[in-house]
């Protein structure tokens, strides 16, 4: 076949029709299909769908489980989309970030989940007082507000497994600060991770709903500390602006039913 353009533009069509597959709440499920299930859904011979997802295997975009010989979507697939959602995420938060450091004349951080540690992607200063070096360094999430709403959607079972062994701080512990961060809208810290230092911290949600970061303020003690929960507040209604720039809408809360009479 000579390879023009529509001729390609073809081929990534029906490539574009594997992903799709290989996404489906089916495949989600099963962790994975077969070339017979995949040349159903996507109505070609098996022997395509096998050469396809060959040369997509040996690009990473998809990987065949040793053990069932069935295909899922493959790293480097999500390590694009990772890279790409980290760049927005950015570039949507940095001027409610600029407007949140302003307005309460604190420096503010972006922070982000990686494995048992919270990392910092931007700060911004709306003060003299900056706290350098912090983006890129990956600090504890237990010792952090920033993890502690970071860690909202984790079940205690997910919470032993990423810190059970971690002994700094018992899990049923980090759960209960969870869910007292949970309730209030935003974390609180006084001098947990650093003498003289304290912070709040507000989680961000995508549209799914799921939170993938954390606006933090932190301050001296001497500066900060009487008015932690008004910063708190402000945090929250600022991390509510960048979620809502993700395409996050909060759910009503349903009124409850009245009682008969």
């Amino acid at each position: 076949m000579t390879d023009t353009p529509m001729a390609r533009g073809h081929g990534l069509r029906r490539d574009i029709d594997l992903l799709e597959a290989l996404a489906s709440d089916e495949a989600q499920r099963a962790g994975g299909l077969g070339v017979v299930r995949l040349a159903q859904l996507v109505g070609r011979e098996k022997t395509q769908i096998s050469r396809a997802l060959k040369a997509l295997a040996a690009e990473g975009i998809v990987e065949r489980d040793p053990d069932t010989l069935e295909y899922r979507l493959g790293w480097r697939l999500f390590s694009l989309v990772a890279r790409t959602s980290e760049s927005r995420l950015v570039r949507v938060a940095e001027p409610v970030m600029h407007a949140l450091s302003a307005d309460l004349e604190e420096t503010s951080h972006l922070c982000v989940l990686h494995d048992r540690e919270v990392l910092t992607l931007l700060s911004v200063s709306g003060h003299s007082f900056r706290v350098h070096g912090w983006e890129g360094r990956g600090v504890p999430a237990w010792r952090l507000s920033a993890g502690r709403v970071l860690l909202a959607d984790a079940t205690p079972d997910e919470l032993y497994v990423r810190f059970g062994t971690a002994g700094e701080m018992p899990v049923p512990e980090l759960w209960s600060l969870i869910q007292e961060a949970g309730r209030r809208g935003y974390a609180r810290v006084s001098e947990e991770f650093e003498a003289d230092l304290v912070g709040v911290s507000a989680p961000v949600r995508d549209f799914r709903g799921r939170v993938v970061a954390a606006l933090n303020i932190s301050a001296p003690k001497a500066r900060l500390g009487d008015r932690l929960d008004e910063a708190g507040r402000t945090t929250a209604r600022a991390a509510a602006r960048v979620s809502a720039l993700l395409g996050f809408e909060p759910r009503p809360v349903p009124l409850p039913r009245k009682t008969p009479l």
